[in-house]
């Protein structure tokens, strides 16, 4: 068993204008003052990092890991969640996702894809550059509009979707295995990898990919009601990064799982902060810490209710307090009669 590494933080919901947030420095300092070993950094944030002088330039990757080394902060993963959703966009949501893009590919949906891709392909190169071993991104979705059978899907359109899609990351999946760098998919309803049955339909056409592995959040399982803990041990093999990150699902006789088109607040299913929800995290973490997790314990802070810097402190020590740091010794070795092979055999009556 090993002790999961952490607490650490996705930076995406914190990275803005003002200081202490609108710089590497800034940002890593406040981090490491609420306790914070790690970062993830989302790659499109040009204030946190170049994604493209990452990618060829070893001596700016080794300053960028120098800076943070002052304020004891490493990076966990890069992160191309809003890049790896242009891999594969359904032109119902083009216009949406086109703040995704620069403004040189938008309204070219070949473009934006095309970009897209090259983003990736950096993002694999810089992984290695900074010695890197995951990576964290969404997989995009064709078939997302048609989740619920109504009307009637026509014969063979997922299928024709998901062939689609690994085609499309079969490419990005060997940069990465190149890069010897792990993708982790981040299981999340609006793409079509959404539960563990899509991400293994998408798996079978990447031929069992090395490097197609799983993000585990569980807040977006509790918005599903998915068996969250037998998901762990499921994919215990494929589950390379985690989020820490609390949800609630409180249905009632008006609203349930699809929301009710309704604001983050009024809904049944809500992101909180952590402790705030339902997600049994004890459970969560001794689960990783059995099945011999080797990453970050990386808090993704999304609350409706609580203000984010109270959610980051909180979250810090709330981390560092679930981690397990796992034994190296079982508890009744005092008990051990130091018996070998010959006494065994008299044990059971074969000497």
């Amino acid at each position: 068993m090993k002790t999961i590494k952490g607490p650490a933080i996705f930076l995406a919901q914190f990275v803005g204008d003002d200081a202490p947030f609108d710089s590497l420095d800034g940002i890593a300092a406040w981090a490491s003052d609420l306790g914070y070993k790690g970062i993830q950094i989302p790659s499109w944030e040009s204030s946190l990092i170049d994604l493209e002088t990452a990618a060829s330039s070893q001596d700016y990757c080794d300053e960028l890991r120098g800076t943070l080394a002052n304020y004891d902060i490493e990076i966990t993963e890069l992160s191309t969640h809003l890049q790896g959703q242009l891999v594969a966009v359904h032109p119902a949501y083009d216009e949406m996702f086109d703040g995704f893009a620069p403004p040189q590919v938008q309204g070219r949906p070949d473009a934006r894809q095309a970009w897209a891709v090259d983003q990736l392909l950096l993002a694999a190169k810089a992984s290695r550059r900074l010695g890197l071993s995951g990576h964290a991104s969404f997989p995009g979705a064709l078939a997302w509009p048609y989740f619920y059978p109504w009307p009637q899907r026509p014969a063979g359109l997922v299928e024709r979707a998901f062939d689609e899609l690994a085609k499309r990351w079969l490419p990005i999946l060997n940069a990465f295995d190149d890069a010897g760098v792990d993708i982790g998919f981040e299981i999340h309803p609006g793409e079509d990898l959404h539960d563990g049955v899509t991400f293994e339909m998408f798996l079978e056409r990447v031929n069992n990919h090395p490097r197609a592995n799983i993000l585990f959040d569980p807040s977006h399982m509790v918005l599903q009601q998915l068996d969250y803990l037998g998901f762990m041990d499921a994919y215990k093999e494929r589950i390379k990064l985690v989020h820490i990150k609390d949800a609630e699902f409180n249905p009632t006789a008006k609203q349930g799982v699809y929301g009710g088109y309704q604001p983050w607040i009024d809904r049944a299913g809500r992101f909180r902060s952590l402790g705030d929800g339902q997600v049994d995290f004890r459970a969560m973490f001794s689960k990783l810490a059995a099945n011999d997790f080797e990453g970050w314990a990386v808090l993704e802070w999304e609350c409706c209710l609580k203000h984010p810097e109270d959610g980051a402190r909180e979250g810090a020590q709330f981390i560092k307090e679930h981690i397990i740091r796992v034994t190296d010794r079982a508890f009744d070795d005092f008990a051990d009669a130091g018996t070998d092979d010959l006494a065994n055999s008299r044990i059971l009556g074969l000497d």
